[in-house]
């Protein structure tokens, strides 16, 4: 039967909608959590937002979880037991059959298989839950309904706390063995800054937003000035957010453009190298730096990008993220419309 239910879009109109055709998801992040309830033509009828969890491991992830899926329902107006399941879109090793995810190194203590998909389910009144790759969902999600759905060949780079990538390849998102798409563990510079997989010269090493703070931490304790933390400080921030970054690009801040043109050659460097082996006509920038910088660092990121083409005359078109912050939680919810 049809429920009524206030949601927080297109400024909290009425909408009628069959409870039974809804369904959840959640964007896990190293920094935020997001929560979506969508309706059977992907409209978000219900969101919250939370930050991620530093301690308590993945229980206090999973009970995060639970708490923003739970506030979002509480906007849509429905019952957890009302939907159709939840999708989550996590870092780390995901295994779906087995609803476990593992090596989450961007989550708090996060090594072992955890059983999250169960853990979730038991605090949604046992609603059905869906595991994928975070980033893999939301590049799915713009290939089916955001920046990259005339696409056939395009490479998602999420650049954020750390650095994730998707591949879609003839139209479909490709997985390989598992771990296809891992763009971020690139190798751009063979014995280069270590990476958290404990290779060296990842991208991710350079690019995400973690490694390029603990960088700028090595540069103040050997003797360089950068008003980032002060900045952080002023802000009422604990680490330095892309807001953070913004402004001391802006201010043109030594540090932050160092930085920042570091992880700028990594992404580029990365993309080329994608862009050499499968011959991609698009790549996609999503993630918190990637949609904050495109409009002011896409243009650099191209420069990169082309001077390590085979093709030159060639190359791929970078792409804005078409559903932005949404489209990790608008992909996790997609898994369970595809069960």
């Amino acid at each position: 039967m049809p429920i009524r239910r206030r949601a927080e879009v297109d400024g909290g109109t009425p909408q009628l909608a069959d409870s039974r055709r809804l369904r959840g998801g959640i964007d896990l992040g190293g920094t935020k959590i997001e929560a979506l309830v969508l309706d059977d033509a992907h409209a978000v009828v219900g969101r919250a937002r939370a930050e991620t969890p530093r301690e308590g491991g993945p229980p206090a992830v999973a009970e995060a979880l639970a708490t923003t899926m739970h506030e979002a329902l509480g906007i849509a107006g429905v019952a957890a037991e009302h939907l159709a399941g939840v999708g989550v879109g996590s870092p780390g090793v995901v295994d779906d059959a087995a609803g476990t995810v593992a090596d989450a190194g961007n989550l708090p203590d996060w090594i072992a298989p955890y059983p999250l998909a169960a853990e979730l389910s038991q605090r949604l009144a046992g609603v059905r839950v869906r595991l994928g790759n975070d980033v893999s969902v939301a590049v799915d999600a713009e290939r089916l309904l955001g920046a990259a759905s005339d696409r056939r060949n395009v490479l998602g780079v999420w650049w954020g706390t750390g650095v994730g990538g998707g591949l879609v390849i003839n139209g479909e998102l490709f997985h390989g063995r598992g771990f296809g798409g891992e763009f971020g563990h690139t190798v751009v510079r063979r014995g280069g800054a270590l990476c958290g997989c404990g290779n060296r010269g990842c991208v991710e090493a350079y690019a995400g937003r973690k490694f390029m703070e603990a960088w700028v931490h090595t540069k103040v304790a050997e003797g360089h000035e950068t008003s980032l933390f002060k900045l952080m400080s002023r802000h009422e921030k604990d680490r330095l957010t892309s807001g953070i970054w913004e402004r001391g690009v802006t201010s043109y801040d030594p540090l932050a453009l160092h930085a920042m043109e570091r992880a700028l050659r990594a992404i580029g460097a990365g993309i080329a190298s994608a862009v050499n082996l499968l011959d991609l006509e698009a790549v996609v920038l999503g993630g918190g730096m990637g949609e904050r910088f495109f409009a002011t660092h896409g243009p650099r990121i191209e420069q990169y990008v082309h001077m390590n083409l085979f093709r030159p005359s060639a190359p791929p078109q970078l792409l804005p993220t078409k559903l932005g912050d949404d489209g990790g939680a608008i992909g996790a919810s997609l898994l369970v419309r595809a069960a």
